[in-house]
């Protein structure tokens, strides 16, 4: 018996290396009317750079979307096959109309199609990242708005995520056999797998693709780096990573603190990162007061006598 067959719950966040920091802080926070829950930065290497957050009114699993900043490294990530390629979000299925209308104003070449019986709208964050807003009827994850997009018509989080993978055995045995999820439908080249009830935000399709290059892992402007998924606390996460590394899936992290959550993260067989993840009780409340939540750059405990320093470093950023 697989002592995880349930472990993995539901999206916890989406990480992407972006370009600008202004220019995805805008095009988060303005044109897709989500909250900016924390600014922090990532201590990784030498230098902290920006780590921003958005997603609905306390940041809650499922609706975070989370964005490294990594323009002043000068380097463009490859997308490919061996990694996640697009943000699919949840909005009703009754505003696809109003945010076609809206993403095109701005600028944006939207596209109109379908898949696994669901419309949707795809388009490009500034960097390059395909993302999709897909209508769905029933999605009751409490959206934030920023004034200008009414909330019954704004995004209410993570509903899928779209994988490229040259293979889908190993896939299937990786997803079906230590992930949690089972096969629930095919289209075309898309297989999606499926979490608990398989609603919104419980959901990862993978594409078969036999052509595209090999994706690139390091940071660099225009790819996606991760996606996290909720497990429940520290038990079933040690037993997940036992479990994967029982199956041979040995390129499993120890537990990491980022902070506001514990993670450990893994290599997938398709080639993506993932990551289970256990919130912390006090989730972004940690280190702000809700009505201070997501106002001011928060720095680690451990780097704050270097605050100063640490500013001048980071391009500006005006919100």
């Amino acid at each position: 018996m697989n002592p995880t067959a349930s472990a993995i719950e539901r999206h916890h966040h989406i990480t992407l290396c972006v370009g600008s920091a202004q220019q995805d802080y805008d095009f988060h926070t303005k044109l897709l009317s989500l909250k900016s829950v924390k600014k922090t930065l990532i201590y990784d290497g030498g230098t902290p750079f920006y780590h921003l957050y958005y997603g609905n009114d306390l940041g809650e699993e499922s609706t975070l979307l989370t964005c490294f900043p990594v323009a002043h490294f000068g380097k463009k990530g490859q997308r490919g096959n061996g990694q996640i390629n697009t943000v699919s979000l949840s909005v009703p299925v009754s505003s696809l109309d109003f945010w076609a209308q809206r993403l095109a104003a701005s600028g944006l070449k939207v596209k109109r199609s379908e898949r696994f019986g669901e419309k949707l709208l795809s388009f490009a964050h500034p960097c390059g990242i395909p993302y999709e807003l897909i209508g769905i009827a029933d999605d009751d994850r409490k959206a934030w708005s920023n004034g200008e997009v009414p909330g019954d018509l704004a995004i209410r989080g993570l509903h899928t995520i779209v994988v490229n993978t040259p293979a889908m055995e190993p896939t299937q045995e990786f997803m079906q056999g230590g992930w949690s999820s089972r096969e629930v439908a095919r289209d075309g080249k898309h297989t999606r797998f499926a979490f608990g009830d398989g609603s919104s935000g419980k959901l990862v399709d993978y594409a078969l693709e036999n052509d595209l290059p090999q994706a690139s892992w390091t940071y660099g402007e225009g790819i996606v780096h991760h996606c996290a998924f909720q497990v429940a606390d520290h038990t079933v996460q040690d037993l997940v990573k036992a479990h994967l590394e029982g199956m041979g899936f040995t390129d499993t992290s120890e537990r990491k603190d980022r902070g506001y959550f514990e993670s450990i993260y893994v290599r997938t067989p398709a080639g993506a990162m993932f990551e289970a993840t256990v919130s912390k009780p006090e989730g972004f409340l940690v280190d702000e007061n809700y009505e201070a939540m997501g106002s001011e750059l928060q720095i680690a405990p451990q780097f704050r006598s270097q605050r100063e320093q640490i500013l001048k470093s980071l391009e500006p950023l005006k919100y």
